[in-house]
């Protein structure tokens, strides 16, 4: 993200396994296997990490392993386990996700077509940054919420986008790609009870003039941001 650039919300990809090569090819031989069973072509896979700029600091959120970073300053917000719950008795298998100021994403070097730049909207960037200690400690790789889909980085991404007004059908994996995980995330926010403050992020989508979306979007995320609250049983890592 340009440093001219005082708010803003930059979305990575970048292909499964980025500097591993045993992540990169188990994930290509899942990837061949599903493709095989679905009767479709194989795609690149990637996962999705952010870049946020809000009040002043930089932000990187991403979700990864406990053991692959040890800054002591890398901004956890929560840890989940990866695989079984039981499993996340062991640090090798627990995940956690990080809102890292002056943080770095990485093998960003590695990231497809560059960052795509979501929004430059102050108020949104601020809203993820505070959205983040909600997010639910799911297992990593496995469907718990019924979705169709398992959790992980992109998960933690589309939620916090989809839950902060934006709109998931303008946001897509480079081409020929896919990301894993990306509908459970979306599943999860829509399914989730809308707070007071859910509803004035939706109000301003309305008040910023459009810069994500049509008149109709905006009124329909008004409308959304309205409803009646329904219970779900997930938990937020801060709740």
């Amino acid at each position: 993200m340009s440093p001219s650039v005082e708010s803003g919300i930059e979305l990575y990809w970048l292909p499964l396994g980025a500097g591993g090569r045993s992540v990169r090819w188990n994930g290509r031989v899942l990837e061949r296997l599903l493709s095989w069973r679905d009767h479709r072509p194989a795609d690149d896979l990637f996962h999705s990490a952010l870049q946020v700029r809000a009040r002043g600091q930089r932000f990187v959120i991403e979700m990864a392993p406990v053991w692959s970073n040890r800054e002591p300053d890398r901004g956890v917000v929560c840890e989940g386990p990866v695989g079984f719950a039981w499993l996340g008795r062991s640090r090798y298998f627990r995940y956690e996700v990080r809102c890292w100021a002056g943080g770095q994403i990485p093998d960003v070097a590695e990231a497809v077509a560059g960052p795509t730049m979501v929004s430059q909207d102050e108020n949104r960037a601020a809203a993820l940054i505070d959205l983040i200690g909600s997010v639910p400690p799911l297992t990593w790789g496995r469907d718990e919420l019924g979705a169709g889909d398992m959790w992980n980085s992109n998960s933690l991404t589309a939620w916090l986008l989809a839950r902060t007004g934006h709109d998931l059908s303008t946001i897509h994996p480079p081409a020929r790609g896919r990301a894993p995980g990306w509908n459970a995330g979306r599943i999860l926010a829509a399914r989730q009870p809308r707070s007071a403050d859910d509803r004035d992020r939706a109000a301003g989508v309305v008040e910023d003039g459009q810069a994500d979306g049509s008149e109709e979007q905006a009124g329909e995320a008004v409308a959304a941001a309205g409803a009646d609250d329904q219970e779900f049983g997930v938990v937020g890592c801060g709740d």
